[in-house]
């Protein structure tokens, strides 16, 4: 196998223009993000145990000092590199990438991680160990869980916001350069299946997160996730079957009809437009 640099980018805080920066400018916004970053994002980087894997984190630079404080020991035991940027381009990704790297590898893999989801403890192996004979691919492990108050749910999802892209240093667009379940309209996509990879956790700030998959037991993947489980209630054989037979179904027609008024909103209003007005109504979601 060649060898890799693989980089993990999350955005934790970085500005953007109109309602959205509003929102991630919040105080209390911030608060709830960071003890997120704390429990889930952050120690399932550290559990990956690959001393070359390296993770750059973007912040405003205008972030409050005690956001920075109490992130402080992370970075200065070596878990993230701190990137403070008002907007990041195709290039300025780039040359944050090249700058941390003297001695590039033959093939760059890029992942993107939300700061309030989590990965289980073999993703970067997995994603590392994937070849592929295209220049250039993205790579989604399509498999992982979705936690919420109601229980633990296994989703398969064949365009996740996990995304990874494998490419060479030469030209490089990163996993950052389209929305995720639009990449294979730009180049090969590369399923790969096998045990949940990946964590997200529905909570009171999402934008898009939201029960999805079957309910099952939290005993099997305890594993793969540390203690970041230990706090879900083991379900009955009963609500196991009646969420098979009944809630599932119903969820996915609720996505279906979600998927198709997505796709026609995108290509009504564009890609900016129609994040402006999904957070939009995020927002007046949490207002009301």
């Amino acid at each position: 196998m060649q060898g890799t640099d693989h980089f993990i980018l999350t955005r934790f805080n970085l500005p953007t223009p109109g309602l959205e920066s509003r929102i991630r400018a919040r105080d209390g916004w911030l608060r709830e993000r960071v003890e997120l970053f704390l429990h889930y994002c952050a120690p399932s980087v550290e559990r990956q145990g690959d001393p070359d894997l390296r993770w750059l984190v973007y912040f405003d630079p205008e972030s409050p000092r005690w956001l920075m404080d109490r992130l402080a020991p992370l970075v200065d035991r070596g878990l993230f590199t701190p990137v403070y940027r008002t907007t990041v381009s195709t290039e300025d990704l780039v040359s944050d990438l090249r700058g941390a790297v003297p001695h590039p590898s033959p093939v760059l893999l890029t992942t993107n991680l939300d700061n309030d989801d989590a990965l289980s403890v073999d993703a970067c192996r997995r994603l590392a160990a994937v070849d592929s004979a295209d220049p250039k691919a993205v790579i989604y492990l399509k498999n992982g869980l979705i936690k919420s108050p109601d229980g633990l749910y296994l989703r398969t999802d064949r365009r996740n916001a996990f995304v990874s892209v494998r490419e060479t240093w030469d030209a490089p667009v990163t996993s950052w350069s389209e929305y995720h379940n639009e990449f294979p309209r730009v180049m090969p996509a590369i399923e790969v299946g096998g045990g949940p990879a990946w964590l997200q956790v529905v909570h009171g700030s999402n934008v898009s997160n939201r029960v999805r998959g079957r309910l099952v037991s939290p005993r099997r993947y305890r594993e793969l996730f540390g203690d970041q489980l230990d706090d879900v209630a083991e379900p009955a054989g009963s609500d196991v079957v009646r969420d098979l037979l009944v809630r599932v179904p119903a969820r996915s027609l609720r996505d279906a009809g979600r998927s198709a008024v997505r796709r026609s909103a995108l290509g009504l209003l564009g890609k900016d437009r129609y994040g402006q007005v999904k957070l939009r109504l995020a927002s007046l979601r949490r207002s009301s």
